[in-house]
C-alpha cells in the first residue's frame, strides 16, 4: 500500500481506501453484508483473482474489513465490513449521488449489476411512512433481480425476490437506473418502456425525489 506522505486526513484515509478496487470492495459490502471471495470476484468484473486476495488483506490490515470462518454448511471464510468500514457508507453513498448524471450515456462494455444502485435507492425515505410495508421488485433482463422495501419509514434494498411484492417493475437498464436514482419521473419512464405490474402508489413510495 502507498503513502501520499501527506499529514492531512484526505490523504491519509486515500491512503487506506485510494488503491484501485478498494473502495469497489467496500461498496459490495455495503450492499451484500458477510460475504464469500467468489460473492465479490462476482461483483467486481474485471478484478484479477491474486489482486483481490491482495485488497482483502490490506483491508484487514488497516481494520476496515474484518473475516471470519462460517460453520457447516458454508464451511467458507466470510468478509464483512468492522464497524470502521460501515462508516464508509456515507462516503460511498455521496460518491454514488454525484456519479450518478455519468449515468446518462451508457458505455458499451461496462458491466451492469442491479445491486449496485442499492446504495443510491437506500438514501430514500418511505414517502407513506404511516402505512403498511411494500416490496417492489426490480428486474432487468439478464440480471438478478433487486427488491427494493420500506421498513420503519427507510427505503432498503436487497437483492433477490419478494414472495408476493406489490409491484413489479422492469425495463430497459437507462431507464430503470434512471428512475430509480431520481432522474427520471414514473410517468416519463412508463412512457418510454419501462413496464408496471400491480401498484403504482407502492412503487412511488420507494422512489427517490428527483434530482
Amino acid at each position: 500500500m502507498r503513502s501520499y506522505g501527506q499529514y492531512c486526513p484526505v490523504a491519509k484515509a486515500l491512503d487506506v481506501i485510494g488503491d484501485r478496487w478498494s473502495l469497489l470492495i467496500v461498496r459490495e459490502l455495503l450492499i451484500r453484508g458477510p460475504s464469500r471471495y467468489t460473492d465479490l470476484r462476482k461483483g467486481l468484473d474485471g478484478i484479477a483473482t491474486n489482486l483481490l486476495a491482495d485488497r482483502l488483506r490490506e483491508l484487514e490490515a488497516a481494520g476496515v474489513v474484518g473475516s471470519a470462518e462460517a460453520p457447516p454448511p458454508v464451511a467458507t471464510t466470510l468478509y464483512s465490513l468492522t464497524e470502521r468500514g460501515q462508516e464508509l457508507e456515507r462516503v460511498v453513498a455521496a460518491l454514488g449521488r454525484w456519479g450518478a448524471p455519468l449515468l446518462a450515456a451508457e458505455l458499451p462494455d461496462d458491466a451492469y449489476r442491479s445491486h449496485r444502485f442499492a446504495l443510491a435507492v437506500k438514501a430514500g425515505k418511505d414517502r407513506s411512512p404511516s402505512q403498511r410495508p411494500v416490496a417492489v421488485e426490480v428486474r432487468v433482463d439478464g440480471e438478478e433481480p433487486m427488491v427494493v422495501e420500506t421498513v420503519g419509514g427507510d427505503v432498503k434494498p436487497r437483492a433477490g425476490t419478494a414472495e408476493h411484492p406489490d409491484a413489479v417493475v422492469s425495463g430497459p437498464t437507462l431507464l430503470i437506473v434512471a428512475l430509480l436514482t431520481g432522474r427520471l419521473d414514473l410517468a416519463t419512464a412508463t412512457s418510454r418502456g419501462v413496464h408496471v405490474d400491480g401498484s403504482r402508489e407502492a412503487l412511488t413510495r420507494v422512489l427517490p425525489a428527483r434530482s
